[in-house]
């Protein structure tokens, strides 16, 4: 290619961008964000959406490019238009931990709500804001819409005295950049530098799995200071309840491991007027366990051994919307079911197998892939590690999203699968790269219109 070629193809791709960059500013012309609070609520056969508040904080960390695109799905969608033209501004998907609830026992029993919380860009005018939640089948259960007027007396201004914070690793300005906040759960006053030193662990093995570590420059990583009254966090099993600044808890929908907090408003409340998107949330605890929800929050136990692999598996699925790859066989209720392709792109259920890692699949490896032993995790000998240390990278390996049957992923084993494989599969790493893309670069090819 002649090099005057060269130099066209980059100015045309300059100017493109500039003119993106100029329709994000009239999207969001005062370069603020708009913070809605919602409720959601209902049991195992019901949903509803139920609309809180609406504050506005001054500078907008999200994505300034495919803002009026997706790259997943996930389990529900935000979406934004102006209420005159009816031009879509901004959508953005997300998962809940109240969805993740209406699959348990529980839900059949009783109705319970949920705190949720989205950040978009302020419109410069009046747009509508529409909120959907779907089910296991991809099927809209529960849809809410209204108005966003940006001149409303009652949106309140928050984020005016924004707590201590640092960079951790900066790649850029917060505006080019995908901002992840750590954040502390447990830590006294007088922990800020245990703290500082956990959260340096967190980035670090982060920044050393692909693709995050070649494509840091797209990252800026922040710790927060938060103050506990309490040195650890609540662990119900043991009867212990603390007073800390996020509330979390272990034994999430009785599950013993399973560390979440319901309370994302003084989550938000406590992060207003800091430059972030995902978050990271550190617990303050050696006992095992964790949880990471798409486009929400991770949130994973420091002081535990396998705090580093853990963390960044957790950011699989708060950031990258991965699956949990590893499964048994007694749950209450099935995850994925075969009439549907899941949203996750590191599970099939063979439905549209065509829009996941098909073409990343070798012509001379089998569909399904066979494997010598049924589980990579413990009591495997000599013979087996050998055997299953010729199994191809990519392949269709039953097994996945907590189900031994009817589910496959991409490779026999991976970060989302055990703690112990040391990094991502090519699938997961093949999606990692796309989406952190899809925050960064205009224009790219794979995402969902």
């Amino acid at each position: 290619m002649a090099r005057s070629d060269i130099r066209v193809k980059m100015e045309k791709k300059t100017f493109i961008y500039l003119l993106l960059l100029i329709l994000s500013a009239s999207i969001n012309a005062q370069d603020r964000t708009l913070r809605i609070n919602y409720t959601f609520s209902g049991n195992s056969k019901e949903s509803r959406i139920y609309l809180d508040d609406l504050n506005v904080i001054d500078g907008w960390a999200g994505r300034r490019v495919n803002l009026k695109d997706l790259y997943l799905e996930g389990n529900g969608q935000i979406m934004m238009t102006d209420a005159r033209t009816g031009d879509t501004l901004y959508r953005n998907s997300f998962s809940t931990l109240f969805q993740e609830w209406q699959n348990t026992e529980e839900a059949t029993q009783v109705d319970r709500s949920f705190e949720n919380v989205f950040l978009l860009p302020m419109p410069a005018d009046k747009a509508i804001v529409e909120v959907n939640l779907t089910d296991n089948y991809n099927k809209v259960i529960a849809s809410l819409r209204h108005t966003v007027d940006p001149e409303d007396i009652l949106i309140r201004h928050i984020g005016l005295n924004p707590p201590e914070w640092k960079y951790l690793h900066q790649g850029g300005s917060p505006e080019k950049c995908i901002d992840v906040v750590i954040v502390p759960e447990g830590y006294t006053a007088d922990e800020m530098e245990v703290f500082y030193k956990d959260a340096g662990i967190a980035a670090n093995s982060l920044l050393s799995h692909e693709p995050f570590r070649t494509m840091q420059d797209r990252f800026n990583i922040i710790a927060v200071e938060l103050e506990s009254r309490d040195g650890t966090v609540s662990v119900p099993l043991q009867g212990l309840w603390t007073e800390t600044a996020l509330s979390s808890q272990f034994s999430t929908f009785y599950s013993d491991r399973y560390l979440t907090t319901q309370r994302l408003r003084q989550l938000h409340d406590k992060l207003a007027g800091v430059p972030y998107e995902h978050i990271i949330i550190l617990a303050n605890t050696d006992v095992y366990g964790g949880g990471g929800i798409f486009n929400s929050y991770t949130l994973t136990t420091a002081h535990h051994a396998q705090f580093a692999p853990v963390v960044v598996h957790e950011f699989g699925h708060s950031f990258g919307g991965l699956a949990d790859e590893y499964f048994y066989d007694d749950q209450y209720e099935q995850y994925y079911n075969a009439q549907t392709e899941p949203w996750e792109p590191n599970l099939t259920t063979l439905v549209d197998f065509g829009s996941k890692w098909k073409d990343m699949i070798p012509a001379d490896v089998n569909q399904p892939t066979p494997v010598p032993v049924n589980d990579p995790r413990d009591r495997m000998d000599e013979k087996q590690r050998e055997a299953v240390s010729k199994l191809p990278p990519v392949g269709l390996y039953e097994g996945g999203g907590y189900m031994s049957k009817g589910v496959w992923r991409g490779s026999f084993d991976c970060r989302m699968h055990t703690n112990t494989y040391p990094e991502f599969c090519p699938v997961c790493r093949r999606s990692l790269e796309r989406i952190i893309r899809f925050y960064t670069e205009p224009l790219v090819p794979f995402v969902k219109k």
